[in-house]
C-alpha cells in the first residue's frame, strides 16, 4: 500500500522526524546520517533516495510513499506505526477546532454611533465608536500603538480571541498599515458596549 506523497499528514511526520533529528533534511548527506540514525536506533533499513523522496529533494517519478517506510519513519518520530501516528494526529487537530461561547460584537449588529470599549494585555485600552460600514473610529486611547483618530475596518470582536484591524488609517487619512493585530497571543480581554 501506498500514500500520495502530498499527503499534509506526511508533512507533519517529516516535521516530527526533522525535530527527533535535530536538524532540517536539506543536503544529501543528512539523509545518509538520517539512514545510519535510523539503522541504529530502530534497527530498520531506508536507504537515502527513499527519504529523498519522502521530503520531496529528489522525486525520481515518484509521488507515492509506501507504507512500510511511513511505518519505520513513525515509530522513529514518534514510537508507533503510521496508522497510530495519522490517529494521534487527528486526536491532537481536534482540539485546534472547538465550540465556544463567550463575549462577541459583530459590526453589523450595530448602529452608527454606537461605542465599544476594548482591552487586551498587558494594560491596553481602547474605545471606538462605529462609523457603518465595518469602519471605527478610535475615540481614546492608552498604552497602545493606536491614536485618537484613526480609523480602521473590522467585522468582529470576540473576547479570548485576537482582533485583526483592517486598513488602519490615522487621522489625517494617511495610510498606517493594511493589517494591525491586537492581543495577537492572547486576544481580546474586555468588550463592553458603552
Amino acid at each position: 500500500m501506498s500514500i500520495n506523497s502530498n499527503n499534509p499528514k506526511i508533512a507533519v511526520l517529516r516535521e516530527r522526524v526533522e525535530s527527533r533529528f535535530g536538524k532540517a533534511l536539506s543536503v544529501h548527506n543528512d539523509f545518509v546520517s538520517l539512514v545510519a540514525e535510523i539503522e541504529f536506533t530502530q534497527r530498520q533499513h531506508i536507504s537515502e533516495s527513499t527519504l529523498e523522496r519522502v521530503w520531496n529533494y529528489s522525486t525520481r517519478g515518484y509521488d507515492t510513499v509506501s507504507l512500510r517506510t511511513l511505518d519505520v519513519l513513525s515509530n522513529y518520530a514518534a514510537s508507533c506505526d503510521w496508522k497510530h501516528f495519522c490517529m494521534n494526529l487527528t486526536e491532537e487537530l481536534d482540539c485546534d477546532s472547538d465550540m465556544f461561547t463567550t463575549e462577541f460584537v459583530y459590526a453589523s449588529d450595530l448602529q452608527i454611533g454606537d461605542s465599544l470599549c476594548i482591552t487586551w494585555l498587558p494594560d491596553r485600552r481602547c474605545e471606538l465608536r462605529y462609523l457603518g460600514d465595518n469602519r471605527f473610529v478610535v475615540e481614546g486611547c492608552e498604552h497602545t500603538k493606536l491614536s485618537v483618530g484613526d480609523t480602521f475596518t473590522c467585522s468582529q470582536f470576540v473576547v479570548g480571541k485576537p482582533l485583526i484591524l483592517g486598513d488602519l488609517t490615522d487621522a489625517f487619512g494617511e495610510s498606517r498599515s493594511k493589517y494591525y493585530i491586537i492581543g495577537q497571543r492572547h486576544g481580546l480581554i474586555t468588550l463592553k458596549r458603552l
